[in-house]
């Protein structure tokens, strides 16, 4: 079950990253937040979360650089951590580029409620 698995959450808005770090961690997980590129990827090197939630649009690195970096990390248990965007973007190029870089699956933000967004962190982990 959920009971203690690592999510890193990389959002910079601070409403819906608490929004949905307050549904996860009642679900069970144990939530990490970054507000920016940077951290979100010192974080995932840092606390080695079992999936991590990436918004595009970031401060400074944007979701697409820290997902890159992600994925081409020379730390194979940084690499293959599934990532899912979390995404104001529905643009089919951007959920392309996005799939293309590695991630597991593209969520445009709009289109899901917190328990959906629980579902999808369980179907990605397999649980």
């Amino acid at each position: 079950m959920a009971e203690g698995t690592k999510v890193l959450i990389v959002e910079d808005d601070k409403f819906l990253s608490e929004l949905i770090s307050t549904k996860l961690s009642k679900e069970g997980f144990d939530v990490t937040l970054a507000t920016d590129g940077e951290a979100g990827l010192a974080k995932a090197n840092e606390v080695k979360p079992e999936i991590i939630l990436l918004d595009i649009m970031l401060p400074g690195m944007s979701g697409f650089e820290v997902l890159e970096s992600l994925k081409t990390s020379e730390d194979e248990s940084v690499k293959n951590i599934p990532v899912l965007i979390l995404s104001n973007f529905g643009q089919e190029s951007k959920v392309q580029q996005g799939l293309k870089l590695g991630a597991k699956d593209y969520l445009v933000k709009a289109n899901f409620t917190t328990g959906e967004i629980v579902e999808k962190i369980r179907a990605a982990l397999g649980q």
